[in-house]
């Protein structure tokens, strides 16, 4: 494409065209235009640098911002060069994208700033500072420019650079990109931070400065923080007194300026205040030490904070940072001192931690009318930034040295809060919530996910306060009276589930269920998640702690009212009532059976419905699962209802093929994996009329498909090899191919060797023999190009498996047939140095079954010149055996086998109960293959002997040697 007018006015055209809100024109189905024509050209020359002139130079805003978000998503989606994969963007484009887009991104309005800063930020993940060393400096030079739009411009972008060390591991490459940065950017920087504090000072009673300049202050308090976080740097420890003097004024600076009248958004001023206590917070968890003299007036200046801020829902996130300030504060021993006193401890009780644990209205609005951010916040621990969770972890920060006197002081409050709620239950509901909240907070030392809390508080009897006060509110008539209390009910269940005794446990079932019923979605839901959680946790001998017979008499009750709270208005796609259906199925097993005919019409109608649009990953994975299940556990029981599942899934899954829904067809493939290994005998001919469509290159190309299509075509094999030699013989080659683009990719290689293997297996061998030389060909080289130890793993396993299929005369003559003495090579260079890497019983099992055939079934090893290489190869064999699994990995291929694609694609998600049972391709016919290499041995030994015995006495070590002749007395063979 090139920079004309010609092609800029075309850009535009497509450009309005996406925006347009009819999708017949944004996203047609057949004709080529507006996302589509995008895509069509966005691997031409100069189309980013048409988008960058579009930017630029066009006059309207919209087309500029358009362009903007479409560059960066362009970007996103290609910039990243990914291994064998073709480079998507040209190299005079990226030379050309790194040197004109910093100037014009800081030349550019807010908004597309914004965009390109993101873009920036995208590719010096890939390229800086190697492939971008001038970077740094071309923004550090943009300080001097005293022009506060470019300024925070250049702010915005080293901030979505750098804060990216927040959570990068620790490694030599890092510290020496973070000392570059350290060394061209802190002194600037603090600088900058100095400069613009002295201005903020100065232009005190100008409103309008003061915002540009506040926001400048945010992104520098932001970048300290990323640029302090892995490490103390000897350039902040020196200028500590600046940088800690300032935050402090900043923090008792009130400007009546810079407040807002919205009570819900953070000002300026709340947004400097919160991160600056974050900055606290890293300097006295991280640096104590350096950081003590300054201390002392941080914690005044945060505490005054606390008790003058009000409860307005803009103050929550400065608020929540101030309190997880104390709380990092109170965890360490070296300021037990500041905390000690007991009217310290009343004090922060009284005026921090209950003041912030009250529900107020708009907690009450979010679980009215936004459950799924609620849900997501107290649930899922993301309530990170609540005032709630931040008073709850300084409880727990204050326990750890005062857990007497903390636990004294709260049990007065919650008692007076039951008393209040007691009084008059309708109007003072809340009461009672705050103090299970805190009843909550105070017992729960340690909590994971998976089990809920770990470690209580031993002063809190849960079980007496779980059936005077909890069990009460679940049995009440009515599940949607009081829906917080019931929540909160419900919740504690949940996280208290490890102390409450089984049988209090076992009355909560049939209460739970019925609460599947509420109106409130977050009631229903957390009913939903209770059980699960309930169904995973485990008792005696790992079996699960609630048994499928203890469940015996609700499970009608329990499916019909899962299913039901599906219809429940907000719930259609509730992601924990699927996955509370999956455990329910997974526990109760057989039970299940007799309802199957209910619950497979409910989840194909439900597939059907959420295939039009999927929107929610973890709903449509557990739902699979679900799918599975019902399979599984119904054709354990009667082999022949897997017609009858086809029966009622296959018209779905022509659709969601037909329509190609990306998300859904990994899943399809799996599920028809585990249909098809229901099969006993031949495959069915609705499969065999499916197969010719899998080896469409299309499918192949998206990497979510390969593992799911791969199993797939293992299930084709297994079942109909023969079919698929008869009816479908020109499909071999595409078969084949199949394996071919799969073995060129480092990534996916282990892939085509599954294939590969399930071909050599089952296929009948005259229909794959033109091909063999052909596929032992492409393997050399891609050995040759591009040797990896996972590549070495599979290819052992692969040529020890043809040799038990094939014979070892036959692996011998193939590889002389491509070369001369080529055999020898591949045991000298590749199966005697390589063969300890092998990991995987079964991996193992076939290549010493392998091995063993080389050595005792290949006339060439014992009478050419082959035969140097019989004892070392025994001697390998033997290591394989005894010596531990080799499992280092060269440093240059650690990270090869990662999924790692950029831009949003469809991952593959393996399901758990659609998985595959281990295959062992020799396991009817070896069953201890030291045994079997004693008895090859014994029978090579009585065709030739004394050969065998001579060779082992002058050459084997002597610890192998050992080995070996345990194996012969433990077979009760001897050598001749």
């Amino acid at each position: 494409m090139e920079l004309s007018d010609a092609n800029l006015q075309t850009l535009t055209e497509y450009l309005k065209k996406t925006l347009d809100p009819d999708p017949a024109i944004r996203r047609p189905v057949c004709s080529l235009t507006a996302e589509k024509f995008l895509e069509s050209v966005e691997g031409n020359q100069n189309y980013p640098l048409l988008l960058l002139t579009l930017l630029e130079k066009s006059q309207e805003n919209v087309i500029k911002v358009c362009a903007s978000v479409t560059f960066k998503n362009y970007i996103k989606r290609n910039w990243r060069i990914v291994e064998d994969e073709p480079n998507k963007i040209c190299e005079s484009d990226r030379v050309a994208i790194k040197a004109n887009i910093v100037p014009l991104m800081l030349s550019s309005p807010e908004q597309i700033q914004k965009q390109l800063s993101d873009a920036i930020s995208i590719i010096g993940r890939e390229d800086f500072p190697q492939k971008w060393p001038d970077l740094l400096t071309e923004m550090v030079n943009r300080f001097q420019s005293g022009d506060f739009h470019v300024i925070n411009g250049v702010l915005r972008t080293a901030h979505s650079l750098f804060k990216r060390y927040r959570h990068e591991f620790k490694s030599n490459e890092l510290w020496t990109e973070i000392k570059l940065v350290l060394d061209a950017f802190a002194l600037p920087l603090t600088n900058l931070f100095k400069a613009t504090i002295e201005l903020c000072s100065t232009h005190a009673n100008d409103a309008s400065a003061l915002k540009v300049l506040f926001s400048s202050l945010i992104l520098i308090a932001k970048l300290f923080y990323s640029l302090n976080f892995q490490d103390l740097p000897e350039f902040f420890e020196d200028n500590m007194e600046t940088w800690m003097t300032n935050f402090h004024s900043l923090l008792t600076l009130d400007n009546k300026l810079l407040q807002t009248d919205d009570e819900e958004e953070a000002g300026l001023l709340e947004l400097l205040k919160s991160q600056i206590c974050d900055n606290a917070a890293l300097y006295a968890q991280k640096y104590d030490e350096e950081f003590q003299p300054y201390l002392p007036r941080f914690v005044t200046a945060i505490w005054n904070l606390l008790v003058t801020t009000g409860q307005e829902v803009k103050y929550d996130l400065l608020v929540s940072n101030a309190i997880q300030f104390l709380a990092s504060v109170c965890e360490r021993p070296h300021y037990k001192h500041l905390f000690e006193d007991q009217n310290t401890l009343t004090s922060i009780c009284e005026k921090v931690i209950v003041p912030n644990m009250e529900f107020r209205a708009a907690d009450e609005e979010a679980f009215e009318d936004n459950s799924e951010e609620y849900i997501r916040r107290d649930l899922e621990g993301s309530d990170i930034d609540t005032r709630r969770r931040a008073a709850c972890d300084l409880v727990r920060g204050l326990c750890k040295f005062f857990e007497g006197p903390v636990t004294g002081i709260f049990s007065g409050y919650v008692t007076s809060m039951l008393q209040e709620y007691a009084k008059n239950p309708s109007v003072n509901w809340k009461h009672k919530d705050a103090a299970i909240y805190l009843v909550t907070s105070l017992a729960s030392k340690a909590q994971t996910q998976k089990h809920g809390i770990t470690q209580a508080n031993e002063l809190v009897n849960l079980t007496e306060f779980f059936v005077n006060h909890i069990q009460p509110d679940l049995k009440s008539a009515s599940v949607n009276e009081f829906p917080v209390l019931k929540a909160d009910g419900i919740k504690y269940i949940m996280i208290f589930r490890n102390q409450v005794p089984k049988e209090q446990l076992l009355v909560s079932i049939p209460l739970l269920i019925n609460h599947l019923q509420a109106e409130s979605i977050v009631v229903h839901t957390y009913a939903a998640h209770a059980l699960e959680r309930l169904f995973t946790m485990r008792g005696t001998n790992n079996a699960t702690l609630i048994t499928a017979a203890e469940m015996a008499p609700f499970v009608e009750v329990l499916l019909t009212n899962l299913f039901k709270a599906l219809t429940l208005p907000g719930s259609s796609e509730n992601e924990y009532i699927m996955k509370a259906i999956m455990r329910s199925f997974s526990l109760l097993q057989e039970s299940i059976i007799p309802y199957i005919p209910f619950v497979i019409t409910q989840l194909t109608q439900k597939l059907l419905a959420v295939s039009k649009n999927p929107s929610k990953p973890h709903f449509n994975h557990y739902m699979f699962e679900s799918i599975c299940l019902s399979i599984r556990i119904t054709c354990k029981a009667s082999p022949e209802a897997v017609g009858s599942f086809e029966e009622a899934l296959f018209l779905v899954f022509t659709e969601i093929l037909q329509n190609d829904v990306q998300e859904f067809i990994p899943y399809v493939f799996q599920v028809m994996s585990l249909l098809l290994e229901m099969h006993k005998n031949e495959i069915p001919s609705s499969y065999m009329a499916l197969f010719p469509h899998l080896l469409q290159p299309v499918l192949w190309e998206r990497t979510g498909n390969i593992p799911p299509l791969v199993r797939l075509l293992q299930a084709y094999l297994e079942r109909g090899a023969s079919t698929i030699a008869s009816a479908a013989a020109d499909k071999i080659p595409g078969l084949l191919g199949v394996f071919q683009k799969l073995i060129a990719s480092k990534a996916n290689d282990h892939q085509g060797f599954y294939l590969l293997n399930s071909i050599i297996e089952h296929m009948p061998p005259e229909s794959v023999d033109q091909y063999r030389k052909q596929i032992f060909i492409l393997l050399f080289q891609r050995l040759q190009n591009s040797k990896t130890t996972k590549f070495i793993k599979s290819f052992l396993v692969f040529i020890n498996l043809y040799c038990v299929r094939y014979g070892a005369l036959a692996l011998q003559e193939i590889f002389d047939s491509i070369q001369p003495k080529m055999f020898g090579m591949v045991l000298e260079k590749i199966i005697i140095p390589e063969i300890q890497k092998v990991s995987g019983q079964v991996e193992k099992k076939i290549c010493a079954v392998g091995i063993t055939k080389i050595l005792t079934e290949c006339p060439p090893m014992m009478d050419t010149e082959y035969t140097k290489l019989w004892i070392p190869l025994l001697q390998a064999l033997i290591g394989l055996f005894e010596l531990p699994e080799d499992d280092t990995i060269p440093d240059e291929e650690h990270f090869i086998d990662i999924e790692d694609t950029p831009g949003y694609q469809t991952a593959f998600s393996q399901l758990a109960f659609a998985g595959k049972k281990e295959h062992d391709p020799v396991g009817q016919m070896v069953n201890n293959p030291r045994i079997h290499l004693a008895q090859s041995l014994h029978k090579l030994s009585t065709a030739c002997p004394g050969r065998v015995l001579s060779m082992l006495s002058t050459s084997l070590n002597a610890e192998a040697l050992q080995y070996l002749q345990g194996y012969l007395q433990a077979a009760s063979v001897s050598l001749l």
